[in-house]
């Protein structure tokens, strides 16, 4: 008796026990959560670090204000999250509707080569996922963004508004003609290559500014042209790097 006494007892007390163990563990599993997410935080902060000494740094970018701006933004939460684990790789990835992310030290170079300050008012064509915003809108006083596909654009807006990137402001519109009641503008950077240089962004262009644009060539591939406007509004062209980009969507806002 004394022994199926001692039995019911170990029984009840594990009863018990159990009973209690989801209260126990959601504490565990809470600590658990916060430390795997600040494990990644500082493993995307690392991998960020690097991208920066390896694929910008260490290939010519000088401009302190962009490297700055690319060793802040967070490049991953721009990235899908099936793609996340390349986000600091030297690629462009997919971003869905046919788009991609650019390549991070097309990112930093486009930006330098724009030399603007925190007094510009900036336009960009072709919003993507957002990041060229946001690493721009991390030394400008202002940015204009335009997107074609809808459903990036709308995308895009949440996540720079959500990540506190305040002084952009995204447009659902077709970006060949620009932003004409916000003009003039200091800059203009265009992320998809265009057959030739849009007659409306020239036009928008501040005089004294200047235009990043890849421009389709005669040899079935790309040029990143700089086009300067001076006071008296003529055009100076340069040539830079070949690059390979999306091509520039034309025509009516369209919606995915």
């Amino acid at each position: 008796m004394k022994f199926l006494a001692l039995i019911i007892i170990v029984i009840i007390i594990s009863c018990i026990f159990y009973s209690f163990r989801p209260f126990v563990n959601r504490g565990d599993v809470s600590i658990a959560n916060g430390r795997e997410a600040k494990s990644k935080a500082e493993d995307y902060a690392r991998q960020r670090e690097m991208m920066v000494e390896q694929q910008i740094v260490a290939r010519g970018i000088k401009n302190k204000k962009v490297i700055d701006a690319m060793n802040s933004v967070p490049r991953h939460m721009f990235v899908p999250v099936g793609y996340r684990r390349g986000s600091y790789f030297d690629q462009p990835l997919p971003i869905g509707s046919g788009q991609t992310i650019s390549q991070p030290y097309i990112v930093a170079l486009m930006t330098e080569m724009l030399d603007v300050d925190s007094d510009a008012i900036v336009l960009e064509i072709g919003t993507g996922s957002g990041y060229q915003a946001a690493v721009l809108s991390t030394i400008v006083k202002k940015l204009y963004t335009i997107e074609i596909i809808e459903e990036l654009g709308v995308q895009a807006a949440e996540r720079l508004k959500s990540l506190g990137y305040d002084n952009v402001e995204v447009k659902i519109s077709d970006g060949g003609v620009g932003l004409p009641e916000k003009a003039p503008f200091d800059a203009i950077i265009v992320t998809a290559a265009a057959p030739e240089i849009p007659d409306p962004l020239i036009k928008q262009l501040k005089p004294g500014g200047r235009m990043v644009i890849p421009v389709d060539n005669n040899s079935y591939s790309q040029d990143l042209l700089i086009v300067e406007k001076d006071k008296g509004g003529n055009i100076e062209i340069k040539n830079t790097i070949p690059v390979r980009f999306v091509p520039l969507v034309k025509g009516k806002k369209i919606a995915e």
